[in-house]
């Protein structure tokens, strides 16, 4: 194989893990940890092998839906997003199957050691919790569009997406760190939860046509694209109120509302996806929104740490 052959096999595959999708792999346990520095528990081993396995787990989930919508049919010649790996014909689809075995290690592994450093030996019941969670989020980053009854083409891909990455992804990593439970974090989990629903929405939108055409059942398919903006009008504003709520209930200063900065860039992005009709212009407010996510997530924990 040529350095040129090599060069255009690495952006395939570069381009088949999506980066695009990572800030939103990596903003729960931002927003976790952060929440538990609030408190002055914090590790950063902890952290990074945090963020390790979650952008493992996004990596094996955009593998498995690369291979999945493949296979199902989502991916057509008549689907306005980016051209996949496994459709076009530039990865087979046993390399896929064994690339998605490859993340599902990695995350297993790294999910391991993870829970070592934060629980260690004397943890045990904690580690097989966590272990069964684990289990669970792998589950569900291969069956999304992958296997005989993908959920995704049920249309429960947006609360899957809430739970893993918004409560679970939160949470889990707040009682990492902390080895403690505060249900009030439900409301900065749900918050960042629903814009990552929100991010799949635009997706779905955009896909509109196609999955409808392939049987993949996702929200604005069953709602028609008018009521799937509305929708995302909702999630956008009930991430926000989520938010805030929070801070009133646990006021400190006036820096804990400083995430409110990114509301005009969610108000320029929803008017952006309320308007834009044509499918192919919906691709940029894709990253647009995964981007402002992280903004927010990193805002929302500078004001509580400050």
């Amino acid at each position: 194989m040529t350095h040129s052959q090599q060069s255009n096999q690495t952006k395939i595959w570069v381009q088949a893990m999506r980066p695009r999708t990572l800030p939103l792999a990596i903003a729960s346990i931002i927003m976790g940890s952060a929440l538990a520095a609030a408190t002055e528990l914090f590790s950063w081993p902890v952290l990074i092998l945090a963020v390790l396995t979650a952008v493992c787990l996004q990596i094996l989930s955009n593998l498995a839906n690369d291979y999945g919508d493949s296979q199902h049919g989502a991916d057509h010649v008549t689907r306005a997003g980016p051209s996949r790996a496994v459709q076009s014909g530039a990865i087979s689809p046993a390399t896929m199957k064994r690339a998605i075995a490859l993340f599902a290690i990695l995350s297993i592994l790294s999910g391991l050691v993870l829970l070592w450093f934060a629980f260690g030996a004397n943890g045990i019941i904690f580690f097989a919790i966590f272990v069964l969670l684990g289990a669970a989020a792998i589950g569900a980053a291969i069956t999304y569009t992958a296997g005989k009854n993908p959920y995704g083409y049920a249309g429960l891909g947006d609360i899957f997406v809430l739970i893993f990455f918004g409560w679970v992804g939160v949470m889990g990593t707040y009682f990492l760190q902390t080895q403690q439970l505060d249900w009030l974090i439900l409301l900065p989990a749900s918050s960042c939860g629903l814009l990552a629903v929100a991010v799949l929405n635009v997706n779905n939108i955009r896909d509109i046509d196609s999955d409808r055409l392939a049987g993949k059942n996702s929200i604005p398919v069953r709602i028609g694209p008018r009521k799937a903006r509305t929708y995302h009008w909702i999630l956008l504003a009930l991430a926000m109120v989520t938010a805030v709520t929070y801070v009133i209930l646990t006021y400190a200063s006036p820096w804990n509302f400083l995430f409110l900065l990114t509301l005009p860039l969610l108000w320029r992005h929803g008017t952006a996806v309320a308007h834009t009709t044509e499918p192919l212009k919906l691709n940029p407010l894709l990253k647009q929104l995964s981007l402002t996510t992280l903004l927010f997530v990193f805002l929302f924990s500078v004001g509580q740490l400050i």
